[in-house]
């Protein structure tokens, strides 16, 4: 979807003496080592934090605590430009965002969306992938995939599905919270974060450019996912 969306901007040939050497871009190669065994162990505890009862937000926080250290003692990193220049706007909106959610699944908002779940799991499995998918997209878009994969997971907790048709709406939602964003800049924390990046530099995009552009590929993408998760549901699982 990408290549072919972008197709008419790609170039078919460039001078690859333009293009610099892969290390130039390594300013400290120590670092850059001492990087691997970091994030080797971060992975792994993402893996041990359930057998070990402790929050995975536990094991990033170590993981980032490790990189400070490291990084305090680099020439080319500067640490308290990085802490200045953080996007902490986006880190207060994601909180609140999840405070929101839960605001909202105590006001008993979520059983409507149960009771939508139980409707389309009562058409069966391709209606339950499909629209459990394209629910969750768009609630990502509007509010944020993070706290939707929440307010969604709430939502199938409650519903009266069992089974493989239980297994789709899980599956669903999180293909959904994770393609659905690409909808509006809002969509995801990732993006948000780009975004910032990018306007620090002088890029600015719209929210019409963003939304045009992404409604053209998500929406064919997420079908084709979804179609794909039911086949691998009805046909392997």
């Amino acid at each position: 979807m990408l290549f072919w969306y972008f197709r008419r901007s790609i170039p078919r040939r460039y001078d690859l003496t333009h293009l610099k050497e892969p290390r130039e871009a390594i300013r400290d190669q120590a670092l850059f080592r001492l990087s691997w065994p970091i994030l080797a162990v971060l992975l792994a505890g993402f893996f041990a934090s359930e057998w070990l009862h402790l929050p995975v937000s536990l094991m990033i926080a170590g993981a980032a605590a490790a990189f400070y250290l490291a990084a305090r003692k680099s020439a080319a990193i500067q640490l308290r430009r990085i802490v200045k220049e953080a996007p902490w706007v986006v880190v207060i909106f994601s909180i609140g965002m999840y405070v929101v959610v839960w605001g909202l699944h105590n006001a008993r908002l979520t059983d409507w969306v149960r009771d939508w779940l139980d409707v389309l799991a009562a058409h069966g499995l391709f209606a339950a992938s499909l629209g459990t998918g394209f629910t969750a997209a768009v609630l990502s878009s509007v509010m944020n995939n993070l706290p939707t994969v929440m307010f969604d997971a709430l939502a199938i907790q409650g519903t009266a599905t069992a089974g493989v048709v239980r297994e789709a709406l899980v599956y669903a939602n999180v293909i959904g919270c994770d393609l659905g964003p690409k909808i509006t800049p809002i969509g995801s924390l990732a993006t948000l974060l780009w975004l910032h990046v990018l306007g620090r530099k002088g890029v600015t995009i719209t929210w019409a450019q963003y939304f045009r552009t992404g409604i053209v590929l998500t929406v064919p993408t997420l079908f084709l996912t979804l179609t794909g998760l039911y086949l691998a549901l009805r046909f392997l699982g």
